[in-house]
């Protein structure tokens, strides 16, 4: 098929004043733009819906780094600020050895260092690791209350009616989704693809209930995806959810001698499971003390993946630099920032240097309403085995499995690339890996790819940014992106939606 390119004299063109570059805006984004068709409305990505930062809290415990292992010092005092209803476990300057594995299990509860340059975790554990994290943020929902959509719900709703919508309450946390059936694999064209859900129920958005009038319920967020009887769509009430979580102002390194980190896989530093308005904030990786002093793996700072977002929504990542990763072979590694399953994560102002794939999205459906602002990924190189040679293949940040719906790439620069496209059997059949995602104002040497289901979009490019597009993409101003106006959807939106 065809794409499309809009010539940039097309497309609401209009000057500034004189010296200046004449400025753009996009047909699918014009000055009066409302929410509700076309494009969706990517503000309500982040903390709280980016409508307030997170409330300080008080420093319940103080440590400073022990000769040995740390770890039972620190567990000890989130657990105990924990049981206490919350408040801030303050990390002094040092550097801190830690040997086994850390938790946070209860909300409001913030793991606090004095800057990324100062205080410094060094995580030491590498055995039966495979899956694990150094560092977890992990709630323990559970479903108290599942009901079945009395009718299908369209893209953009707000609200949904239920069969019996008995023991849902304003302020509870709901998931809705559908089952992976054999009429919605066909219907994406990806029979004998999508095979690793089929059959399964998958959440495709987690939600705030509103309000509920009669069988009516209102959602905190528009719903990005149609869902229908047809695939059993489903709301499920859920407890257990983390709230008020945040891990900022230090340091992380779990980077181990090379044959022992690519003896292990998909090992993060730090994880956020099931949680809701968290965060994560001025989190650096360093060269870890345990790599290699010369050779393979030397001057590393993470044996695999680093931030890992998870069955969660409303969490900001921001300010944060993950660099260097040992093991970027296949099976789930080399990925610094990664979100599965999750909605409304908002990635802001990150730097990811080195890994396999930068930036992902992966592993099943339920990935929407995503953004990733200002954010730099570079130098993305994979490597396919423990023996890998010098030159390696260049990693692209990416949509990585199962049909991430609505999701914003956003003033991001990017040497290596970002691919959204049909990966057809790789990675155990994912498939169309997109639909409805925008790339806006991208720049810098690398490549957008893009090939999604439906359609995608690609507006404002970088002068040296290519564009490789695999289908009917919307493909608009490509070498204009730096008068393109606004220089940022999400911060447009937001402004609009809070009225600022």
């Amino acid at each position: 098929m065809l794409r499309r390119i809009v010539p940039i004299c097309l497309v609401f063109a209009f000057a500034g004043t004189a010296g200046e570059p004449q400025r753009w805006r996009s047909k699918h984004f014009p000055a009066d733009w409302k929410p509700g068709k076309g494009l969706h409305d990517f503000s309500y990505a982040g903390y709280r819906h980016g409508e307030s930062p997170p409330r300080e809290r008080r420093v319940r415990a103080r440590l400073g780094p022990s000769e040995g292992d740390s770890g039972p010092a620190i567990q000890a005092a989130l657990d105990r600020v924990g049981k206490a209803g919350g408040g801030v476990v303050l990390l002094r300057a040092g550097l801190y050895r830690i040997d086994g594995l850390l938790k946070i299990d209860s909300s409001g509860v913030v793991l606090r260092g004095e800057g990324p340059e100062r205080t410094r975790l060094h995580f030491t554990r590498h055995r039966n690791m495979s899956g694990k994290s150094h560092l977890s943020v992990h709630g323990k929902p559970g479903t108290v209350v599942e009901t079945r959509l009395a009718k299908d719900v369209a893209a953009f709703e707000v609200e949904v009616e239920l069969a019996d919508s008995r023991g849902i309450r304003a302020g509870d946390h709901v998931e809705l989704g559908i089952t992976i059936t054999d009429a919605f694999v066909a219907e994406h064209g990806m029979t004998g693809t999508w095979k690793a859900f089929g059959g399964k129920w998958q959440p495709f958005v987690r939600r705030n209930v509103i309000a509920v009038r009669g069988k009516r319920v209102k959602l905190d967020v528009p719903l990005r995806y149609p869902l229908k009887l047809r695939d059993d769509a489903r709301l499920r009430k859920v407890e257990g959810i983390l709230e008020g979580v945040g891990v900022e102002e230090l340091a992380v390194a779990n980077a181990v001698e090379w044959n022992r980190a690519w003896g292990q896989d998909r090992v993060h530093a730090l994880e956020l499971r099931h949680v809701s308005d968290a965060w994560v904030r001025k989190v650096w990786s360093f060269a870890s003390p345990s790599a290699p002093a010369k050779g393979k793996g030397s001057g590393c700072h993470l044996a695999s993946g680093g931030i890992l977002v998870r069955e969660a929504k409303r969490v900001t990542v921001a300010r944060c630099r993950l660099e260097l990763p040992q093991h970027r072979g296949g099976g789930g590694n080399g990925y610094l920032f990664e979100v599965r399953a999750s909605s409304e994560v908002l990635f802001r102002d990150c730097v990811a240097r080195g890994g396999r794939h930068n930036f992902i999205q992966n592993w099943g459906f339920g990935v929407t309403g995503c953004v990733w602002l200002r954010c730099r990924s570079l130098e993305g190189r994979a490597i396919n085995s423990a023996f890998g040679l010098p030159v390696t293949i260049v990693g692209f940040s990416e949509y990585h499995h199962s049909l991430a719906t609505a999701n914003l790439v956003d003033s991001c620069y990017v040497d290596d690339g970002w691919s959204a496209v049909n990966r057809g059997r790789y990675s155990s059949g994912a498939g169309h890996t997109a639909t409805e995602c925008v790339f806006w104002n991208i720049a810098g040497p690398g490549m957008v790819r893009t090939g999604q289901f439906g359609r995608g979009y690609v507006i404002g490019t970088g002068k040296e940014t290519k564009v490789l597009s695999l289908d009917d993409d919307w493909i608009e101003g490509q070498g204009k992106a730096a008068t393109l106006d606004p220089q940022s959807l999400y911060e447009a939106q937001r402004k609009r939606r809070l009225g600022r």
